[in-house]
């Protein structure tokens, strides 16, 4: 990173940096490693192992570490989310600042994203600036480990009208508090950054938060009923039984999703916040999307923890429901703007299309859990899809203004995302930017899994790499220009002979399947098919669960050739889909196009695509950093995700198409 301007508050606190450094007491890790990596078949390729070289997603990462960080911890500041803690903690004087109930978790949320960032450059005053915010933090925790601010501050004066107010007391407005999301985000937070830096500062409040909920909910004389409104706090509990062993927090969060549903419990908060039945019970995607696939991530870790067969089954038809009827072409979920939520099978409207950020930032880490179960590629393929598309569309270019939803159309009039017709500079409920911050440091961790025995390689990139698979030392790099062509270089090189299985996922696209499930097809099927070479040999094998499975005795020097033909598709959608009738889109490769009006300005309400088109592809180097992008007699069209870059105009996915 070139530099690191510490706003004014952390600059004022950094005296207290020097005590919260010092603490790094090891016990509270001491079962790291004993608790919980059994309860998934397959491990992630920890981040730390992977150095990312790629000419896609290593400028997408910098941008982040050396742009949005910064200007997301300006912004934060300027809108006191730092000063809030300082005043619940006493240390100033005033009234709670900002907009929303959970304004302290943009503060964890960009702790987390920089923690990652440390791993892949190293920086030293962003870590002094983390270790400042970390104190403020702690400033604000109350003595029992409570820590919400609005509502130490003033419990009678929430900083949102729609916070209801009893009695001013902890908890009794857990539907709409956000005291229980809070937590949840500091403590997944907090593990990440101590997984990167290796200090206990952070992780130490965190853990002083979650026994003070173990000591507050369940059943017992004294304790509270009740569940979060919004879910979070399930997987970081979970998360954090893993890296301490400790039952209590394994139990609490499978508490607080066993008694979703449960009138005996609490007053039910209905389909918005999946509290309608019991989570066993459910079969479809409804509610608020980014609630929903957090909630579905912490009951596939209980799938995994604990073998329960009712919640895998649960799992499973929720995964399928959504795939199958409510996925937008870009990955995207959440069709309606009314409750941020699923609509109902086949509704996927573009215009009005929601698709927040976060949403899709939720289902990839449903999906890599998924992953981590069972082995499929389709899990994979819904990541891969997301990725490229649905979620990278949430960041400008500059790394400085962002979308909370993701439209499929524009007619540069309706202002889909929230109040504009392009992205904004921040937003008053900022949830989004924050949880991209998050995410994409993060995002080498995705591109290999591993058993004792096996390698996973999920995504291409080029990176290099360096593990243990099983009693195996291995290092192994990528070579490859994906996503702008399919060939991919793969140097495998174990520190001994080693006979071992490399999984290399063929993507869904390149096996003609657009998404798992019926809701898409490619209207044409290509006949172009993947292949692999191993050392100048040509293997004639077929995809076994979306992989090319190799098994083989591998030496140092050995070389892996994959290419996976690109050409122009279009897509059609599922019939049941209204929306989408007599229109087709295109991909190329893994990513979906738009036409966007600043391309097209003649006819572009007229622009269709015929039976009779053909479709070129050409690298333009100068345009929106460097794209592909798809030409022919009518029209130009860009990858979807850099779109809304040159000013508000009209955009579309779907075409007109014409026999």
């Amino acid at each position: 990173m070139k530099k690191y301007n510490l706003p004014i508050l952390t600059i004022f606190m950094s005296l207290l940096v020097l005590a919260s450094c010092k603490e790094t007491k090891n016990d509270v890790v001491q079962n790291k490693t004993s608790a919980l990596k059994a309860g998934y078949e397959i491990e992630p390729v920890n981040i730390q192992n992977v150095k990312l070289t790629d000419s896609f997603w290593l400028p997408i990462i910098k941008r982040v570490q050396e742009i949005t960080i910064e200007y997301a911890i300006k912004k934060c500041d300027e809108e006191g989310r730092f000063e809030n803690f300082l005043i619940a903690g006493k240390k100033k004087t005033g009234k709670v600042r900002g907009d929303m109930p959970f304004d302290d978790t943009d503060v964890y949320k960009i702790i987390e994203g920089a923690s990652n960032t440390l791993i892949s450059a190293p920086n030293p005053k962003l870590e002094r600036v983390l270790d400042s915010m970390i104190a403020i933090v702690k400033i604000g925790q109350e003595a029992d480990g409570y820590i919400t601010t609005w509502r130490t501050i003033n419990p009678a004066k929430p900083p949102a009208t729609w916070v209801p107010v009893i009695e001013g007391k902890r908890w009794e407005s857990l539907q709409i508090s956000h005291e229980l999301y809070n937590p949840g985000h500091l403590i997944e937070a907090a593990i990440v950054h101590y997984e990167a830096t290796g200090k206990t500062n952070f992780l130490e409040i965190a853990i002083k938060a979650a026994d003070m909920l173990v000591r507050t909910f369940g059943d017992n004389p004294g304790q509270v009923k009740g569940v979060p409104g919004h879910q979070i706090v399930e997987t970081g509990l979970l998360k954090l039984y893993q890296i301490t062993g400790k039952e209590e927090y394994l139990k609490l969060a499978k508490y607080y999703l066993d008694n979703r549903g449960n009138p005996n419990n609490h007053k039910l908060y209905g389909e918005y916040a999946q509290d309608h039945i019991p989570v066993t019970e459910q079969k479809e995607a409804v509610g608020h999307a980014v609630r929903a696939v957090y909630m579905y991530a912490g009951m596939t870790d209980i799938v995994a923890l604990t073998k329960d067969k009712a919640y895998e089954n649960a799992v499973n038809n929720l995964w399928e429901n959504m795939v199958n009827k409510k996925m937008y072409i870009t990955g995207g979920i959440g069709s309606r703007h009314d409750g941020e939520a699923f609509g109902a099978n086949y509704e996927l409207p573009n215009l009005t299309a929601y698709n927040e950020t976060c949403a899709a930032i939720g289902d990839v880490y449903w999906n890599h859990r998924l992953h981590n179960l069972y082995g499929a590629s389709k899990y994979f393929d819904v990541i891969e899809r997301t990725m490229y598309n649905g979620l990278i569309s949430g960041i400008s270019l500059d790394g400085k203004q962002f979308f909370y939803p993701n439209a499929l159309e524009a007619d540069g009039v309706y202002k889909s995302n929230r109040g504009s017709c392009t992205r904004q500079a921040w937003f008053d409920c900022s949830c989004c930017p924050t949880n991209l911050i998050r995410f994409i440091p993060s995002i080498p961790g995705l591109i290999y899994s591993k058993t004792s025995k096996d390698l996973y390689v999920n995504l291409y990139a080029s990176n290099d790499a360096s593990f243990k698979l099983g009693k195996t030392d291995l290092q192994i790099s990528q070579q490859t220009s994906y996503p702008w062509n399919g060939k991919v270089g793969i140097s495998v090189n174990p520190k001994k002979e080693a006979i071992f299985t490399i999984k290399l996922r063929v993507p869904g696209w390149a096996r003609n399947e657009v998404l798992p499930g019926d809701l898409y097809a490619y209207k044409k099927a290509s006949n172009q098919k993947p292949s692999i070479t191993v050392n100048g040999e040509t293997f004639a094998i077929q995809p076994e669960n979306g992989y090319f499975n190799v098994t083989r005795n591998w030496k140092k020097g050995d070389r892996i050739e994959l290419n996976f033909p690109m050409e122009v598709q279009e897509v059609e959608t599922n019939s049941k889909v209204a929306t989408n009738k007599n229109k087709v889109s295109l991909e190329y490769g893994p990513l979906v196009y738009a036409i966007e009006e600043i391309d097209n300005k003649n006819n572009f309400d007229k622009i269709d695509i015929s039976a009779s088109d053909t479709f070129k592809v050409r690298k333009e180097t100068n345009l929106l950093q460097g794209v592909n992008v798809i030409e022919n007699s009518k029209f130009k069209a860009i990858p979807y995700y850099s779109w809304s870059n040159r000013g508000v105009g009209k955009m579309k996915v779907w075409i007109d198409f014409k026999n």
